[in-house]
């Protein structure tokens, strides 16, 4: 910047009046630019030249456009009063006079640091540290201000300060790199380590030219990670700012301009050079982000190196309160309720390496696609190498059966989170492309692992590259992105250089003479595993044979299932009654899951006929129990009869479902074979209402939820249309009665003890709650309100397999443990065994779905009572191992070891 001095020539400014402002920029050592405050807007800005003095001309670079011209260096102490001005200004608030302003609009004055004229001259600051002299040529004697500088001049040169110091001052001459040879290398050899920067210019909110120190490179930095609104260069030389160009660009400018930073310079794609500024204040980053000034781009997410997600993060913050850029965004999922957005879902079926049947738990069933990746896929040439032949993307397409198989193992029968992040419209066909139904496309977490980047690092998926303005992508895109990156660097699945896996799968189904031969030797093997890879009705499936690999047709022995509508060469058949029950309940036990199968013979068509078992479970005796199929003759054969024939009598004498329009008829007797009892989880909502000081607990079934809530309405709206009158009611032990609480409302209770008119104990059947009132706060129970009309809704439970402790503070912290988590809460459970006064039950948070019974056997704070029915020994057995951890890690009531000793009763436990 070449030094700027008052002319003599200039005409003085009519009027001499204060002005304030704050200093943007430090041009040179007598030249700034200030700026007034922002409203609506960047503020207006102004040049000032400090009156009466010369400083040094900083460094020039030669103009590109003139090939002839050179750089230009620093004069002696040019850059040192820069940076005397720059630390002193940058920021602060100056007030200054206009003493004389050019023809050309140059105005020069007096500068003051602070609100007025008593704060620091700064040119007298900076003649007296001798980095600037002083114009004597257009001095006039009678001006004092002039005197002073002249004065101070006088003392810098006799104490040698700054450029009267001895020696020149070329020592204080920069060496100015502004091209560097090769970046990518430079950018390499430091190492993404923080290094020392002056920022000299903002280009746009994102781009910046920087000083790099000691060594002064002039560089542009792009921050990395975000791009800010840009200025877009006309054809005529002018800039056209895009939407918010300019604020992001002051934005920037007025918390990095000429400030002290620290610079990360983390990649160079392109000769250009991708950083990150760090200020004592914040990350500009992040705050261009957060203040929607700034938008993620993916290309250069992945160099950031302070974690890309606080970046999606700050951006999502902008987005979600429609700043700036966002100021009209609408998000993927606004159109979707909570409910909608965000679920917990058992995985029914895998479609593809990228899609799955879910059900809710409204009983709906939902197909979810994995957010942001693509299965693989066949090009063009290998999908026409073999035209004959029929081509099953399943085992024909290269790594398309390992990312099923990966899903099918983890995913099937599991409970999964699910949130949605876009729905993709449908789409129609275009040439050479299908048309795409509507697809909801969501992040899903098991155990808090996302299926989809688990899918991408293990090179089973890719991940789809996206517009930078297309918002409908996985809310986990970035980590998406460095699994797939992790999966090339380590050669994994599609990106490995070995030979794709080749899946010969024979399709024997309905191939009569390969059946033929084949049978005998599935009849050989006895039990022999199987994947159930369709459900074509309740006893019909297509299974693939792991260790033969091969798919066969089975169909169930044993029973007569409904049959499903099919075409038939005369026309549709009729679906038989059931018949899409006992395809569901089929679907539901064994789709996609690992089954062992007992092949006991094939029909004329190719089909073999046995017995599939699941977890112990025999399929034809599930469909017989649950009313969906009947016991066919050839069932006598077997081993099962007896265990069919037994079901089938249940069944047939409640007339349930198959059996509705049974009527009775003389049969012969059939010898009845009980099967050992197993545990059956089936879990129902409740709400919790009331804990007792014993541990027991009052819960309301929501199902009837809405019943009592209609009841009590009606009950208050009839007591207050007629009041009863105090004191009417006597109350006897046992009697229904209505109760004010100590809200002012009136409940349905029983009379529990009689003590006094005074004191009169009672339930509250509807809540579990126990209270003592006085008989005036009691009423009769109209018939319209009885037990009769809705019984009482409070039901009381105990916890199974738990002891509650006998030691009173033991129990006090057990109980309010249990009240902080369930009390007023809706939860699940399921009635375990019976007790003495009440059932035993499991409870589940209803968020969750963990246990809270074995939450307080892992936090130590009870010990397990041991069960031991056979059925329920596997339950116990995690309570067991949950205790010993606890134990271990001498958690509550361990805290001082195993205590359960001679001293066990002492302690409130028995063993």
């Amino acid at each position: 910047m070449a030094s700027v001095s008052a002319p003599v020539q200039a005409a003085p400014a009519p009027s001499v009046s204060l002005q304030r402002g704050i200093v943007k920029m430090v041009l040179s050592g007598c030249a700034i630019i200030v700026r007034g405050q922002p409203r609506g807007g960047p503020p207006p800005e102004r040049q000032i030249n400090l009156s009466n003095i010369r400083a040094g001309a900083m460094a020039r670079r030669a103009a590109q456009s003139q090939p002839d011209t050179k750089d230009t260096p620093d004069e002696p102490w040019a850059f040192q009063a820069r940076e005397f001005l720059r630390k002193k200004l940058i920021g602060k608030e100056v007030c200054f006079t206009v003493e004389i302003k050019t023809a050309l609009g140059r105005e020069y004055g007096i500068v003051y640091l602070g609100r007025d004229t008593t704060g620091e001259n700064i040119a007298e600051s900076l003649v007296n540290e001798g980095l600037a002299t002083v114009r004597r040529e257009g001095i006039r004697g009678n001006n004092p201000e002039q005197a002073r500088l002249c004065e101070l001049e006088d003392q810098s040169k006799s104490s040698k300060k700054g450029m009267w110091s001895e020696g020149g001052g070329a020592h204080t001459i920069r060496d100015m790199k502004y091209t560097i040879e090769n970046p990518r290398n430079f950018v390499d050899s430091l190492h993404q380590k923080p290094i020392n920067a002056i920022i000299e210019h903002v280009r746009d909110g994102s781009v910046v030219r920087a000083l790099l120190l000691p060594d002064h490179y002039l560089v542009t930095v792009m921050l990395s990670g975000v791009k800010c609104p840009s200025f877009k260069r006309e054809a005529d030389g002018t800039e056209t700012p895009e939407s918010f160009a300019a604020e992001a660009k002051f934005f920037t400018e007025s918390r990095l301009l000429q400030r002290d930073v620290q610079i990360i310079l983390e990649s160079c794609p392109n000769q250009i050079i991708l950083g990150t500024i760090l200020h004592p204040n914040g990350n500009i980053t992040e705050l261009l982000l957060k203040e929607g000034f700034a938008r993620c781009v993916d290309w250069s997410m992945a160099v950031y190196t302070q974690g890309a997600e606080k970046l999606r993060a700050a951006e999502r913050s902008a987005k979600e309160r429609k700043v700036r850029i966002w100021r009209d965004y609408v998000a993927p999922t606004a159109n979707l309720d909570q409910k909608d957005r965000q679920f917990v879902a058992k995985v029914m079926q895998v479609v593809n390496a990228d899609a799955m049947v879910v059900k809710l738990n409204s009983g709906e069933y939902k197909t979810i696609h994995l957010s942001s990746i693509r299965p693989p896929r066949m090009e063009g040439e290998e999908k026409n190498k073999d035209k004959d032949k029929r081509f099953r993307p399943l085992y024909d397409i290269p790594y398309m059966f390992e990312a099923r198989e990966f899903l099918r193992k983890k995913l099937i029968g599991k409970k999964v989170n699910v949130t949605v992040d876009y729905i993709r419209a449908a789409t129609g066909p275009g040439e050479g492309t299908p048309a795409f139904a509507e697809r909801t496309c969501a992040t899903v977490t098991i155990g808090g692992i996302n299926i989809a980047e688990a899918l991408v690092s293990k090179g089973l998926a890719t991940v789809i590259r996206y517009r930078q303005d297309d918002d409908q992508r996985s809310s986990h895109y970035d980590e998406l992105l460095a699994a797939e990156a992790r999966a090339i660097k380590n050669g994994k699945g599609l990106h490995s250089k070995k030979e794709v896996p080749i899946h010969r799968v024979a399709d024997i189904s309905g191939e009569t003479q390969k059946a033929k031969q084949f049978l005998p030797f599935l009849q050989r093997a006895g039990r022999s595993e199987a994947v159930v890879e369709y459900v074509f009705s309740g006893s019909r499936l297509k299974l693939y044979m792991p260790k033969e690999t091969c798919l066969i047709t089975f169909l169930l022995a044993g029973i007569e299932c409904p049959r499903s509508s099919r075409n038939l060469p005369g026309g549709m058949q009729v679906a038989e009654p059931f018949s899409d029950e006992a395809m569901l309940f089929t679907k539901e036990l064994v789709l996609q899951r690992e089954v062992e199968v007992e092949v006991e013979s094939m029909d004329k068509a190719g089909n073999f006929i046995g017995w599939l078992h699941i977890e112990g479970l025999n399929l034809s005796v599930a469909l017989v129990e649950n009313a969906l199929s009947k016991v066919h003759f050839t069932a006598e054969r077997s081993a099962y009869y007896k265990t069919l024939v037994s079901a089938e009598e249940g069944c047939r004498q409640r007339k349930e479902k198959v059996w509705a329009n049974y009527e009775e008829k003389p049969v012969e007797e059939v010898v009845h074979v009980t099967e050992e009892k197993e545990r059956v989880a089936n879990y129902r909502p409740v709400f919790v209402t009331e804990i007792t000081d014993t541990l027991h607990i009052y819960a309301q079934d929501v199902e009837t939820g809405g019943q009592l809530e209609s009841l009590m309405e009606t009950m208050r709206a009839e007591i207050a249309a007629h009041p009863p009158v105090e004191g009417s009611y006597a109350a006897r032990r046992g009697d229904y009665c209505l109760a004010k609480f100590a809200d002012g409302e009136w409940y349905r209770a029983r009379v529990e003890k009689v003590e006094s008119p005074a004191k009169v104990h009672v339930f509250y059947i509807d809540y579990g709650n126990r209270e003592v009132v006085s008989s005036t706060r009691l009423a009769a129970m109209p018939p319209a309100f009885s037990t009769r009309i809705l019984p009482a809704q409070a039901t009381e439970y105990a916890f199974a397999f738990i002891q509650v402790p006998q030691d009173d503070d033991a129990r006090a912290d057990v109980v309010d443990c249990v009240v902080r988590d369930i009390q007023n809460s809706q939860c699940v459970l399921n009635v375990e065994y019976s007790g003495v006064t009440c059932p035993h039950v499991t409870i589940q948070f209803g968020d969750t779905k963990d246990d809270v019974g074995l939450g307080l056997v892992k936090e130590g704070l009870v010990m397990v009572d041991v069960r031991k029915e056979k059925y329920l020994q596997k339950i116990v057995m995690e309570y067991l191992n949950s205790q010993e951890s606890a134990k271990s890690a001498r958690l509550n009531i361990w805290r001082y070891g195993d205590f359960r000793a001679d001293d066990a009763d002492e302690f409130g436990y028995r063993r």
